[in-house]
């Protein structure tokens, strides 16, 4: 799939990036080359191939959830620049 130079400004825009007409240039190219090796990978029959989220057949590396003790208030409002009750104070930006 070739990617225009028209194409990568219309997604520069959408993203509000600024990019330059040689930006543009080397993005079509590099986006198109993406594009045709994916199209390549389409060509690959994958119709009985399970879907995984992990090469490495990991299941689950969370630790177990345990209730601990947590750190007081006072301890962790400590070096705070402002306080608002039990909590930190933060400007207020929208009235």
């Amino acid at each position: 799939m070739q990617v225009t130079k028209e194409d990568v400004e219309k997604v520069a825009l959408l993203a509000r990036l600024q990019v330059t007409d040689g930006e543009k240039d080397l993005f079509a190219k590099q986006l198109s080359q993406i594009l045709t090796h994916v199209e390549q990978l389409n060509r690959y029959d994958t119709a009985g191939v399970e879907p995984t989220t992990t090469v490495m057949g990991q299941v689950n590396v969370f630790r177990e959830d345990v209730v601990r003790p947590s750190l007081p208030a006072e301890k962790a409002l400590a070096n705070a620049p402002e306080r608002e009750g039990d909590g930190f104070g933060v400007p207020k930006i929208i009235e």
